[in-house]
C-alpha cells in the first residue's frame, strides 16, 4: 500500500461506446479526431502548435493501444510500435448520462443508474414558477438569457445588460445544470454563491445534478471572461464512493480542482483550488508532497473540456494535450515505492463533432508507478473497475460495482 494518484483528462474520450448512437454520438471519437485533423494540418495555429499530435509519454503508458481496444484504429500519425511500460485499458460508462458527476462518481465506483432531470430547448428554458420563486426568494427584478447556450457566447451577448440591471444570467446546456454567470464585483462574488444556493435547494425536486457558479469580470464583451472562482453546487452521490471508503479509512483525500464540487465534498479531506491546467498540475504536485501512505489526491483537469471540447477548438485541445503530456516526467519524479497514478477520463467532447455537447464515448485508463504489470487490462464494462483497482491498490473494502484489473 502506497498512495494513488488520479489524474482526469475531463472529456478526454477515445471513441468506441457501444451505445454511442443511443445519444446521436455513434462515431464520436475525442483522440481519433483531434489526431486526424493534427495529421492533415488543421490542427495548426500560429504561435501555439503545429503538425502531427505529439504525444509521447501518455503513448509509453499504453495509450495508441488503449485507443486500438476502444476503435479497432491506430489514431492518425500516432507511433503503435512503442511496447507501453504501463496498465493500459479502456472503459464502457453504464451511466445513464454522459455527464460530469455521472462520470467521475461511477471512476469512484458508484455508476449513476437514475435518469437526471434536463431543462427543454426553446423559448421557456426554465419553468416560469421556478423563476418566480427564485426571484422572490433572492430579491430579484427578473434574470436574463434563459435559455441554452455557451457560456462564454452569453456572458458576451448579456453582460453588458447584466452590469447595467443587476439581473444575473440564467442558461443551462444539454446537461442536468443550471448555471447563473454574474459578474464578481458589480453583482459580487458572495451574492453569486448565495444565489446558487438558493437555486439548489429550488431546483432538488427536479433532479437537476448540478448548478454553477460562473462568475465573470471586464467592461464589455471585449474583455470580460469568466474567472478561476467557480464553483459547483451538486447532489450528493447516491451510495458511498471510494473516496468515502478511503476518508472513513483514515486516508487523506486531497481534491484539486473542481472534483470536491463533483461529489458535493463528499469523501473529501481537503479541497485545493486552481485555475487552468498548468495551475492544477502545480497544485496536484504540491499535494503529492502532502500525502502519506494510503492517502488519495484527486485532480480534474478541466481546461480539456471546459476550454477545448465544448468550444470545437481542435488546436487548442491538442495544444492542451501535449502540454499536459510534456509535464508528466514531473508526476513521475514524485513518486514514491509502490504509488499508484491512473490517468484517465470521464465522458468524450469530440471539438471535430457537431454542436457542443459531451459526446459518449469509452475513455483511457492509463497506470503506471512502481509495482504497475504492464500489459494490456482489456476493455472494462465500468469505469467503476478504476475505483475498484485503487480501492485494491490502497487495502481498502471493495465496492458493490466494479473489479479490480491491480
Amino acid at each position: 500500500m502506497a498512495r494513488a494518484i488520479i489524474l482526469v483528462l475531463d472529456s478526454f474520450g477515445i471513441g468506441g461506446a457501444p451505445d454511442a448512437d443511443r445519444f446521436g454520438d455513434a462515431g464520436s471519437d475525442t483522440l481519433g479526431h483531434i489526431a486526424e485533423q493534427c495529421a492533415i494540418g488543421l490542427g495548426d495555429r500560429q504561435g501555439l502548435r503545429q503538425g502531427p499530435l505529439l504525444l509521447p509519454n501518455l503513448t509509453s503508458l499504453g495509450l495508441v493501444q488503449a485507443a486500438v481496444l476502444s476503435t479497432g484504429r491506430v489514431p492518425a500519425e500516432m507511433d503503435d510500435s512503442v511496447r507501453p511500460i504501463g496498465r493500459y485499458a479502456c472503459a464502457n460508462e453504464v451511466s445513464l448520462g454522459k455527464d460530469t458527476p455521472s462520470g467521475h462518481w461511477e471512476i469512484a465506483g458508484v455508476p449513476v443508474r437514475f435518469e437526471w432531470g434536463y431543462f427543454p430547448e426553446g423559448d421557456e428554458t426554465f419553468p416560469a414558477e421556478l423563476l418566480e420563486r427564485i426571484y422572490e426568494e433572492c430579491e430579484l427584478s427578473g434574470s436574463l438569457a434563459n435559455c441554452h447556450a455557451s457560456g462564454t457566447e452569453v456572458i458576451n451577448a448579456h453582460g453588458a445588460e447584466h452590469i447595467r440591471s443587476g439581473q444575473p444570467i440564467f442558461y443551462t446546456s444539454a446537461d442536468s445544470v443550471f448555471q447563473i454567470a454574474a459578474h464578481e464585483t458589480h453583482f459580487g462574488l458572495d451574492r453569486l454563491y448565495r444565489l446558487c444556493e438558493t437555486v439548489r435547494r429550488l431546483v432538488d425536486p427536479l433532479n437537476i445534478g448540478r448548478v454553477i457558479a460562473r462568475p465573470f469580470v471586464g467592461e464589455t464583451p471585449a474583455d470580460f471572461h469568466r474567472t478561476g472562482n467557480r464553483r459547483d453546487y451538486s447532489v450528493p452521490p447516491p451510495e458511498p464512493t471510494l473516496l468515502d471508503r478511503a476518508r472513513d479509512a483514515g486516508r487523506l483525500v486531497i481534491a484539486v480542482g473542481k472534483i470536491s464540487d463533483i461529489f458535493a465534498h463528499q469523501g473529501i479531506s481537503e479541497m485545493r483550488k486552481a485555475d487552468g491546467n498548468d495551475a492544477l498540475f502545480n497544485t496536484t504536485l504540491a499535494a503529492m508532497d502532502d500525502a502519506d501512505d494510503g492517502d488519495i489526491v484527486f485532480t480534474n483537469f478541466v481546461d480539456f473540456d471546459m476550454l477545448y471540447g465544448h468550444r470545437r477548438d481542435v488546436p487548442g485541445y491538442a495544444a492542451a494535450l501535449e502540454r499536459f503530456d510534456a509535464r508528466l516526467p514531473e508526476i513521475a519524479r514524485k513518486l514514491r515505492r509502490n504509488d499508484l497514478v491512473v490517468i484517465t477520463a470521464d465522458h468524450g467532447c469530440d471539438p471535430t463533432w457537431r454542436g457542443n455537447d459531451h459526446t459518449r464515448e469509452r475513455v483511457p485508463i492509463l497506470c503506471f508507478g512502481s509495482a504497475v504489470t504492464a500489459g494490456s487490462a482489456g476493455i472494462r464494462e465500468t469505469f467503476a473497475d478504476i475505483g475498484e483497482s485503487v480501492a485494491a491498490h490502497l487495502s481498502l473494502a471493495p465496492g458493490r460495482h466494479g473489479r479490480s484489473f491491480i
